[in-house]
């Protein structure tokens, strides 16, 4: 299958990589959005060798090339008006897609208005394409893993999934100050934290799960706390000040019954003395999904990459959930695909020989 490759930033670079080793697919072109990238090898900008494909900013010769999929990673978090425009654009152009973000999309129903789906749901049907969007989170870490966990209970009082991590090697200026609010004073509010941004993230993996689960929810609520840093923290993305916040932890709760069913829990530390009586896990932390009921479960998911690091990890378990993905959705019928929809994926074809 030809794929293109949109955006080599964090994980599309590992998305890149992952194309090129899956025996499946083929790498048919690299869309890039900086002048300085255009013309140049893509293998060179995932470091990975040289590839003899070059990088292009011609989004409509790509297109009118066919691929059988687009795996879009650009950044969607600041600019979702544009992801929308480009989604649709690939869809409507007869391409499919699997991709990172808008993360609302992952499962929409409930979460936007009628009127902001629409437009995605249109040009897939005039496409006659699929979209698939997902990750490690949200994504894998609460969608299927939990959903998986649960066939072995016998009663359900409620389902938690959570991530706790040490973002402190995570490398992404935008995402860690201007987004999550770290580096800054306490009394402003980040976007992350802006009323109901939280909902619209998460409130798409509450309400899947509680689809999955056949469970009808009274509501979606979001609540967060922030710590300071105690010391000066110098960090790759930058360096976060003693006093302005160096930790988050919020929860997206769905309702039913007057009680919280499902829950997702977000602990993120900058530093490990921060948050002492917040949830932790061994080392940088990973994933984790309790089910509470009969039986009690907890499962903990931890990540690492070549390089030791488990945000490396991350980056390329979000990028492989989409790459490996690639089959399944060039196959499915044209339209929105949740991970309810998707076949078992495995890693077909990925042991080494």
């Amino acid at each position: 299958m030809r794929v293109v490759q949109w955006s080599t930033g964090n994980v599309g670079r590992q998305a890149l990589a992952g194309i090129v080793a899956h025996p499946d697919l083929e790498l048919a072109g690299v869309w890039v959005s900086t002048k300085d990238k255009v013309g140049r090898d893509a293998g060179e900008l995932a470091g990975i060798g040289f590839l003899g494909v070059t990088a292009t900013d011609d989004a409509d010769a790509l297109l009118a090339s066919k691929p059988d999929c687009v795996v879009y990673t650009a950044m969607a978090d600041d600019r979702l008006s544009e992801a929308l425009a480009d989604l649709a654009r690939m869809l409507r152009a007869g391409v499919n897609v699997v991709a990172s973000g808008p993360v609302f999309l992952q499962y929409p129903y409930g979460v936007i208005p009628d009127d902001l789906l629409a437009p995605i749901e249109s040009a897939a049907a005039q496409g006659g394409a699929s979209l698939f969007v997902n990750g490690i989170d949200p994504g894998f870490a609460n969608d299927w893993l939990p959903l998986v966990l649960t066939s072995v209970s016998q009663r359900i009082d409620q389902v938690r999934c959570l991530e706790i991590l040490d973002y402190a090697t995570y490398d992404n200026t935008k995402v860690m100050f201007d987004i999550m609010g770290f580096g800054h004073p306490l009394d402003e509010t980040p976007l992350l934290l802006q009323p109901g941004v939280l909902s619209l993230a998460w409130g798409s993996v509450v309400r899947q799960l509680a689809a999955g689960l056949d469970v009808t929810l009274d509501r979606v609520e979001e609540s967060a706390t922030r710590l300071p840093a105690q010391h000066r923290i110098e960090l790759p993305s930058g360096v976060v000040e003693e006093g302005t916040a160096a930790a988050l932890r919020f929860e997206v709760r769905g309702i039913a019954g007057g009680r919280p069913v499902i829950v997702v829990e977000h602990v993120t530390r900058l530093h490990p003395d921060l948050g002492p009586d917040w949830p932790r896990m061994p080392g940088q932390g990973g994933y984790r999904v309790e089910v509470t009921g009969d039986p009690n479960y907890r499962l903990d998911l931890r990540i690492e990459g070549t390089d030791g690091d488990h945000n490396t990890g991350g980056l390329k378990a979000t990028a492989m959930r989409l790459v490996n993905a690639i089959p399944a959705v060039v196959a499915a019928k044209p339209g929105l695909l949740t991970a309810l929809d998707m076949p078992l994926i495995t890693g077909r074809g990925l042991v080494a020989g």
